[in-house]
């Protein structure tokens, strides 16, 4: 029997808003964030769920509550599935990284494998960090359907490792929307994605990434890099 594992990145932040890197800063979910998380736990009213999980920071901690609610379950925290430690990047904006911090804002871009945060985590630790607990989680919980809230770059890093890919190739994995859903099967031996960052439940007008300025160029990019990486 499969075990089930689906992923919810967590609501809206402030950080999200105002575009200050929070790793380990523990910002809460604003007014639009409370919209989305309540959408998104009516999407998975009729979705088989025995365990809620949540990472310990506050913004994933307040999505998974509705989560909560609606399918009547406890809340399971963990620390290990924070966000990544960003160390002195915390609290500043992102467009201020490249010109504090080029080279380490370089790795961040586009070489994730040799990224070191300033005295936070390198993405290795971090990594390493979320997959064993995942793998624990799974262990613990064979043949049920276990939600994890958690993070954006979390969910990057899992993905690497479901699609067993080396962090190199992270930079090929899409940024997926505030309360974007990731549903994978795991056999005992592979995880088969059954759909990956589906914010679909939100539509436009609650969407973090679509209505800002910055996602376009970014998503421009991406499927321009997607494409050259086919042809060759």
């Amino acid at each position: 029997m499969n075990t089930r594992l689906i992923l919810i990145r967590h609501a809206q932040a402030e950080g999200n808003v105002t575009r200050r890197f929070h790793g380990w800063t523990d910002s809460g979910i604003t007014d639009i964030g409370h919209k989305q998380a309540e959408r998104t736990a009516e999407r998975l009213r009729d979705v088989p769920i025995d365990f809620l999980y949540s990472s310990s920071m506050k913004r994933a901690v307040q999505t998974a509550e509705y989560i909560a609610k609606v399918k009547k379950l406890p809340i399971i925290q963990t620390d290990k599935l924070k966000e990544i430690n960003g160390g002195d990047w915390e609290g500043n904006l992102f467009e201020e990284l490249p010109k504090k911090w080029p080279k380490e804002h370089s790795t961040w871009e586009y070489k994730p494998h040799l990224h070191k945060m300033p005295n936070g985590e390198s993405m290795v630790e971090f990594q390493e960090r979320v997959v064993k607990e995942i793998q624990y989680i799974v262990k613990k919980h064979p043949g049920k359907n276990i939600c994890v809230v958690t993070h954006g770059t979390v969910i990057k890093v899992l993905l690497c490792y479901f699609h067993k890919c080396d962090l190199e190739e992270m930079v090929n994995i899409e940024w997926y929307d505030n309360t974007s859903i990731t549903i994978l099967d795991y056999d005992g031996q592979k995880y088969t994605p059954v759909i990956e960052g589906d914010a679909s439940h939100l539509g436009k007008e609650l969407s973090t990434l679509e209505n800002q300025g910055w996602w376009q160029e970014y998503i421009r990019k991406f499927h321009e890099r997607q494409s050259k990486r086919e042809e060759s």
